[in-house]
């Protein structure tokens, strides 16, 4: 969490030179939230990030889904004027959440073959982040970059899995270099190649 503060600040202040937006979706316990939507202001973003939450549940399709909106309408609110929507997501990739729970709905474990207990197994809960990584990538002008924050030691390939469906980039740092600084560098040389590409 420590690393996805610094990564956020870091970018802001990159924003602010180069007049992008940031925007900061934090995903605990049952549902994700949008701590700081489409901003420039740098002050706005610390004083919000220095209320970050952690710990919990990790309900990543909803995560997904919202940065989707949030994206979908920054892009809607700036009359054209937002050029391209770069998703940076932080995770091990595992989600234990089923997005239905996070919209305040029931789980039915008659739609999960292998559900037990009435609660949604791994692979439905994989199947479903990797759906909606799908659909991520079919947006126009939305692009993903998936830093891996697993152990290495216990890969399960998870966080590529979500790079890869949703036609983005993946990176794994090395453990001892997890921090807000390496994180932003490698966000904005993706960014950077991202613009050479569509040129």
């Amino acid at each position: 969490m420590n690393a996805a503060k610094g990564a956020a600040i870091s970018l802001l202040s990159e924003a602010y030179k180069c007049r992008d937006q940031i925007s900061l979706i934090a995903f605990r316990e049952k549902t994700a939230d949008c701590l700081l939507p489409p901003t420039k202001s740098i002050t706005l973003a610390k004083r919000r990030l220095e209320q970050l939450p952690c710990g919990g549940g990790s309900p990543l399709a909803h995560a997904l889904q919202l940065s989707m909106l949030t994206g979908i309408n920054a892009v809607k609110k700036s009359s054209g004027t937002l050029g391209k929507v770069v998703v940076v997501l932080i995770s091990d990739g595992r989600a234990n959440v089923p997005l239905c729970e996070s919209l305040d709905e029931t789980f039915d474990p008659e739609v999960d073959e292998e559900s037990t207990e009435g609660k949604p197994s791994r692979t439905y809960l994989k199947e479903e982040v990797l759906a909606l990584a799908k659909k991520l990538g079919s947006l126009s002008d939305f692009n993903l970059l998936c830093v891996d924050t697993e152990n290495k030691y216990l890969t399960t390939g998870f966080a590529q899995e979500i790079a890869t469906c949703a036609h983005g980039r993946y990176y794994a740092l090395p453990t001892k270099t997890m921090d807000g600084k390496a994180i932003a560098s490698v966000t904005h040389k993706v960014m950077m190649a991202e613009d050479h590409r569509h040129r």
